[in-house]
């Protein structure tokens, strides 16, 4: 398992919801690559309950697309944007439980366009509490470097350099 870097914090006025350590009250989430997937652990925070104590759905929808889109950008080597977001709601993801384990892996890339992204929700206690198929369309590298600050040095991704 190897630590991801994030590379955009060096963007002036990066501020993504998802992923910036800068953004205060977004969901700071950080990356780990292990084999085939992406994994995070993440802290649930108060101000994001929907019921009282209860993790609302769209951020548990919000976690699942910011690590399925990393899943692009390291797996693929490109970068993406969100088509469509399919989510299952298994079970109640409780605030004070302790932390939350995300895993996700590429599915299939379908006709070099779109990327099929599976997501996966756990608590502490490692029970499935969503799921998620995640699809995205696929920028090409060109593209990702020029419009959407993808790095041209992918190795710039991980902790070693």
């Amino acid at each position: 398992m190897r630590k991801i870097k994030n590379p955009f914090v060096k963007i002036e006025d990066y501020c993504c919801f998802g992923c910036s350590p800068d953004n205060h009250f977004g969901l700071r989430m950080e990356f780990f690559e292990d084999g085939n997937e992406i994994i995070s652990e993440w802290t649930p925070s108060q101000h994001l309950q929907g019921y009282t104590n209860v993790l609302h759905g769209g951020i548990q929808s919000t976690l699942m697309d910011e690590i399925a889109y990393w899943v692009v950008l390291i797996k693929l080597k490109t970068a993406a944007v969100t088509s469509k977001i399919e989510i299952k709601l298994k079970k109640t993801v409780y605030m004070d439980k302790g932390n939350i384990f995300l895993r996700a892996k590429l599915v299939e890339v379908i006709r070099d366009k779109i990327a099929h992204v599976y997501v996966s929700l756990s608590d502490s206690e490692n029970k499935i509490c969503a799921t998620g198929n995640i699809y995205y369309y696929l920028f090409s590298l060109e593209e990702s470097i020029k419009n959407y600050n993808y790095p041209k040095d992918y190795s710039i991704f991980f902790e070693n350099n």
